[in-house]
């Protein structure tokens, strides 16, 4: 028992920082890194409790990406060098702070890790099937043509689109890329995925809701292509040229990604400070 207890007091919170690369998250990385084996938490790049990421959003989305296959036991946390962000809580002068947090819990505390829902989509081509997750949001798009597809739910046609693509978006996502496109930001405690037009074309032949959709965990959505067409697929920020893409399987994850909060920042206060400002009218 003795033995036991004494393993349980030597264990260190393992973390990894992941940095933007420009000059002042690079430092910023090197002085957290310094303060926090200092106070006993331990490097690893291959099995982290917790990994940092130091720079934007998109140095996050590629935190995650880089540690995805591990995402059942790794949790992220996000300091910002740059515009507030909404996977970012900490500001630089705050990281004293969070470093004592991180070494005041050996063990990320349940309470203090939020999950959110990722998109998974699986592509079909004459290479065979690829399976991609995302963060933010998955995007298809016409190379050289206008872009045209069937979109079915749930094995059901549901319309024929024409236009410059199709977005798919989390719900930590939706206020991306889909907020721009007009659709609605949705709270990421909702296991859900919205898909919102690019630039449809309405007319006789094609006619297209006109609106995002949400579609619950249990619903998915099949995108097929018009044959022959090069499509450009995104993945957050990965890009992969498809020149024969017969289908696009879209729903909503079974994993999810984990965030550290270590003190509280809900999700409508984020969306009020980066889009409408914290100052009374």
């Amino acid at each position: 028992m003795m033995e036991m207890k004494h393993a349980a007091e030597v264990y260190a919170l393992t973390f990894y920082i992941h940095h933007r690369g420009d000059e002042l998250s690079r430092q910023l990385a090197e002085s957290f890194r310094q303060q926090a084996e200092q106070k006993g938490l331990r490097w690893c790049a291959e099995e982290p409790d917790i990994v940092v990421s130091i720079g934007g959003d998109g140095t996050l989305l590629q935190a995650f990406h880089t540690y995805f296959n591990k995402v059942d036991h790794v949790a992220f946390v996000g300091v910002h060098t740059g515009h507030l962000g909404f996977y970012a809580d900490w500001k630089p002068h705050e990281i004293e702070l969070l470093i004592d947090c991180m070494a005041s819990h050996p063990k990320p505390d349940p309470h203090s890790i939020v999950e959110y829902p990722i998109v998974e989509i699986t592509a079909e081509s004459d290479d065979g099937s690829e399976t991609f997750y995302a963060l933010n949001e998955v995007t298809l798009k016409g190379i050289e043509t206008t872009f045209v597809a069937q979109l079915n739910i749930n094995d059901e046609k549901f319309e024929m689109f024409r236009g410059d693509g199709i977005c798919i978006s989390s719900p930590s996502g939706s206020t991306a890329y889909n907020k721009a496109l007009g659709g609605a930001m949705i709270h990421p405690s909702l296991e859900a995925v919205q898909i919102a037009e690019i630039a449809s074309i309405n007319n006789r032949i094609y006619r297209t809701l006109g609106s995002s959709i949400v579609l619950p965990k249990h619903h998915h959505c099949d995108i097929y292509p018009e044959e022959g067409k090069r499509l450009l697929l995104s993945i957050d920020h990965i890009y992969k040229e498809y020149p024969k893409l017969r289908g696009l399987s879209v729903r909503v994850a079974d994993v999810k990604v984990k965030f550290v909060r270590y003190r509280p920042f809900p999700f409508w206060n984020r969306v009020r400070d980066a889009f409408i400002g914290n100052e009374s009218n």
